[in-house]
């Protein structure tokens, strides 16, 4: 038993062409452009200011504060830790969780012109900001080593982001991005009536 197949004309004249099969699909290329993420030495910088920041409030009322109530300041007393670090941890923190709710920024990120965003866009929860700067910023600044997870990736995460579905961006720089979309063909699709060509 034998099949005919029915062969259409090669109307192009290219004998490539009688090969290649129509794609079932078609790309559409958008551009857009996104707020740049912030990277290492950006965040660094942003840093070091925010920890100058909160010197100048330690030296200002937490030192007289402990002095005028006769609490040591430099003997440890717990783990290596002295009541003085301790409640120089808790501010530390507490800066960093409550300037990020309400601001989404510190002194260091609004100098340096940068802003933490949620990946998804919508407004950082709590849980995201307890997260992302008192459990995850509490790790990476006893291992240090977490911080230097933004050089290898893609967003410029460091821990504290992923812990919290966090990026760090630049508030007035932005890259080009560009989009690729894959749209079915439909065969035999009608265009609309009135549908100007």
């Amino acid at each position: 038993m034998s099949e005919n197949i029915e062969q259409q004309p090669n109307l192009t004249g290219n004998p490539a062409a009688e090969a290649m099969p129509i794609p079932d699909y078609e790309t559409i290329e958008t551009e857009h452009y996104r707020a740049k993420y912030a990277g290492f030495w950006t965040r660094l910088w942003a840093y070091a200011i925010d920890l100058l920041v909160l010197s100048a409030i330690s030296g200002i009322i937490i030192k007289p504060i402990f002095r005028v109530a006769g609490w040591e300041i430099t003997n440890p007393s717990f783990f290596l830790f002295s009541t003085y670090k301790v409640t120089i941890l808790i501010l530390l923190l507490l800066y960093f969780a409550l300037m990020t709710k309400y601001l989404q920024q510190t002194v260091g990120k609004m100098i340096m012109g940068i802003r933490v965003v949620a990946k998804d866009g919508g407004k950082l929860s709590w849980g995201a900001v307890i997260f992302r700067e008192i459990i995850g910023r509490f790790i990476s600044k006893m291992l240090v080593i977490p911080y230097f997870l933004v050089i290898f990736t893609r967003r410029k995460e460091a821990l504290h982001d992923l812990f919290a579905d966090t990026v760090v961006e630049h508030e007035h720089s932005y890259e080009k991005e560009i989009r690729v979309d894959y749209h079915k063909r439909i065969e035999g699709q009608q265009l609309p009536e009135g549908t100007i060509i």
